[in-house]
């Protein structure tokens, strides 16, 4: 890839294998047994998505990388391996790793629109609601950015109960659809994510309030076999409520990166946008 828009890397990345999560020594979900498959040694590990929809379940392939400060867990869980017709691919799936993703893009000037921005602060709170950045664009304009890390995508976003239903064999591997919320919930009609759901609502309330201002959410796909994103049909709360902030002037941006086997982490374009 010439003139690739490398945005980060990890360095000393470990292949391992998914044995066991909870793990058997810390019975919470966020943290995994996994065999480290250079040496056959055991880790414990933090698996802060969960089982992100299966990606970082048992018998799963997963990168993971030491943690600098060792408590219960020695490492954590990066990237997610895909195997699928043939072919492999990783995912992102820690979620704090897409805040930095954004940081260092707005840094670096690789997303369309935001390309000259200063005064950038993370972590500041607008009514009640602390959004990811705050800072001003090249025309000198207030910007607020929400960031959602989106590791989820598949050839049609349905429950996953349905889809196993269908049959994908004829389709193409990068024909996908990214969509967010996925994830746990008690009950069907509940939304995945409240925290998600006042955020969104409160951009565009700032919007509406302050019209000369910029609000944007900013979905960080972090796959390589999208070609568009959606709020999740799983999620009709979250789909409505994102829908109306966009056509009530929140800019919805989603982001798609690419990470590669030696932990490049590589800008390749912004998604479509499908309501």
């Amino acid at each position: 890839m010439e003139n690739k828009k490398v945005i980060l890397k990890l360095n000393n990345m470990i292949k391992s294998q998914v044995k066991k999560r909870p793990s058997s020594k810390c019975k919470t979900p966020y943290v995994a047994d996994i065999i480290n498959l250079n040496t056959n040694e055991e880790l414990i590990c933090h698996a802060p998505s969960l089982g992100c929809c299966g990606y970082v379940d048992k018998d799963e392939y997963v990168f993971v990388v030491e943690n600098e400060v060792k408590k219960t867990c020695s490492h954590n869980v990066q990237l997610a391996l895909r195997q699928e017709k043939g072919e492999e691919y990783l995912i992102g799936v820690h979620p704090k790793q897409a805040e930095n993703i954004v940081s260092l893009c707005l840094q670096k000037g690789y997303i369309k629109g935001l390309e000259n921005i200063t005064c950038l602060q993370r972590e500041k709170k607008f009514l009640n609601s602390r959004f990811d950045f705050v800072c001003k664009d090249e025309n000198n304009t207030l910007t607020i950015i929400e960031v959602k890390n989106v590791p989820c995508g598949d050839y049609e976003d349905i429950y996953f109960k349905d889809r196993l239903k269908k049959d994908y064999s004829t389709r193409e591997i990068n024909t996908k659809v990214a969509y967010f919320p996925d994830g746990y919930r008690k009950k069907k009609n509940d939304t995945v994510s409240p925290r998600a759901l006042k955020h969104i609502t409160e951009l565009e309330q700032l919007k509406k309030e302050q019209s000369n201002i910029r609000t944007i959410i900013i979905f960080v796909v972090q796959r390589p076999d999208c070609v568009l994103f959606q709020g999740s049909n799983v999620d009709p709360i979250y789909k409505n409520a994102l829908n109306n902030a966009y056509d009530n002037g929140v800019e919805v941006i989603p982001i798609q990166v690419v990470w590669e086997l030696d932990g490049s982490c590589v800008y390749k374009n912004i998604l479509p946008f499908s309501k």
